[in-house]
C-alpha cells in the first residue's frame, strides 16, 4: 500500500479500506490470479475487463448529495491525507456531480497523475527560473498534492481518472467495472 498519514495533514479514516494492486509480470502471475478469483468466487469461468494502469497518486473524492465534500490520499490503506484544497485545484474534478438525484454519499477512487508533455514543460519552467527539476511526473503529482498552499498546486497541470469506488449509498453498484465507469462518465467524472 503506501506510507502512513504525514503529521502536517489531517487524517482521514476511510470508510471503505483503499487497497493496493498486485503485479503481474508473467504468465503464471496472471495464471495464479484467476485461480484465486475463480475460487474465491466459487466460479468456474470470470469475464474481466482491463484497464490502463497509470502512475500517479490514489485519490478517493468524497461526494455528498452530488456535491464534493473531501479528497484524500491512499495513505497506509485505512488512513490517508486530507488534500481537500489542492485537489479543489484539479479543473478535470467536478465540484458538483451532473446529475438530478445524486446518491448521499459517494467516494469516488481514482488517480491524480501528470502527462509526461505537461512533466516537460514543468522542467522547462523550472530550469527557466533556475530551481531544481523534478525527477519523474510521479513525485511531481504526489509533491503538488502535498504543498500547504494550494496555489502551487494549482500552478502544476494535474489531471484525474477514476477508476473504482469506495463508500456507496443510496444507489444500487454497478454490475461491472464498464457501467461504473460509464456511471461516473455521465456523473461528469473524468475516466479512461
Amino acid at each position: 500500500v503506501g506510507a502512513p498519514a504525514l503529521a502536517e495533514f489531517a487524517s482521514v479514516t476511510h470508510a471503505v479500506p483503499m487497497l493496493s494492486l498486485n503485479n503481474g509480470f508473467n504468465d503464471e502471475d496472471i495464471e495464479n490470479f484467476d485461480r484465486r478469483v475463480r475460487e474465491g468466487l466459487d466460479a468456474v469461468e470470470v469475464e474481466y475487463s482491463t484497464e490502463v494502469k497509470y502512475d500517479g497518486l490514489a485519490i478517493s473524492l468524497r461526494y455528498e448529495n452530488g456535491v464534493f465534500v473531501q479528497a484524500a490520499t491512499r495513505g497506509d490503506g485505512y488512513t490517508g491525507e486530507d488534500v481537500t484544497a489542492n485537489i479543489r485545484t484539479i479543473k478535470a474534478i467536478p465540484l458538483r456531480l451532473k446529475t438530478d438525484a445524486p446518491p448521499p454519499v459517494l467516494e469516488v477512487r481514482g488517480e491524480v497523475l501528470m502527462f509526461k508533455a505537461d512533466f516537460e514543460a514543468l522542467n522547462a519552467r523550472q530550469r527557466e527560473l533556475g530551481l531544481k527539476e523534478f525527477v519523474n511526473p510521479r513525485n511531481a503529482a504526489a509533491g503538488a498534492l502535498r504543498q500547504h498552499d494550494s496555489r502551487i498546486t494549482a500552478q502544476r497541470k494535474l489531471s484525474f481518472y477514476a477508476y473504482g469506488v469506495g463508500e456507496l449509498t443510496g444507489a444500487e453498484l454497478p454490475a461491472t467495472n464498464s457501467a461504473l465507469l460509464d456511471w461516473y462518465a455521465e456523473l461528469g467524472l473524468p475516466v479512461s
